[in-house]
């Protein structure tokens, strides 16, 4: 079992940043990925961005350019640094974790609680 917990959300103007922490403890070593997707209200969960313990990352088109993901493996602690934020950027962010081999999610997918990120116009 892999637990996560996220800190980071609020409130911010449109052209703000925030950052978004997750730490994950339990079983570390059964993952080998870990990302944050978000969901908005009657939308479906999508992917923001991702990065393996090996530093590769992937981002949804729509934050590349804005987002950027990065990981400290020794503190198993993952961050999304979002710049440049628009209103339709708001949206309950979750950090997940996972095993992945060759881009492809094998297993379990852990979740964090989720935390709320509000863009205003």
């Amino acid at each position: 079992q892999v637990r996560l917990v996220e800190s980071g959300g609020g409130l911010v103007q449109a052209g703000g940043s925030l950052r978004l922490s997750c730490a994950a403890s339990g079983s570390i070593g059964s993952i080998n990925a870990m990302g944050w997707y978000r969901q908005a209200p009657e939308q479906p969960r999508e992917l923001v961005a991702t990065i393996t313990t090996g530093g590769s990352t992937n981002y949804a088109d729509s934050v590349k350019g804005r987002f950027t993901i990065t990981r400290d493996n020794a503190k198993n602690t993952v961050h999304l640094q979002m710049d440049s934020l628009k209103p339709e950027d708001t949206s309950i962010y979750y950090c997940a974790a996972y095993f992945q081999q060759s881009g492809v999610i094998i297993g379990t997918i852990y979740w964090g609680q989720g935390t709320q990120v509000t863009v205003s116009s």
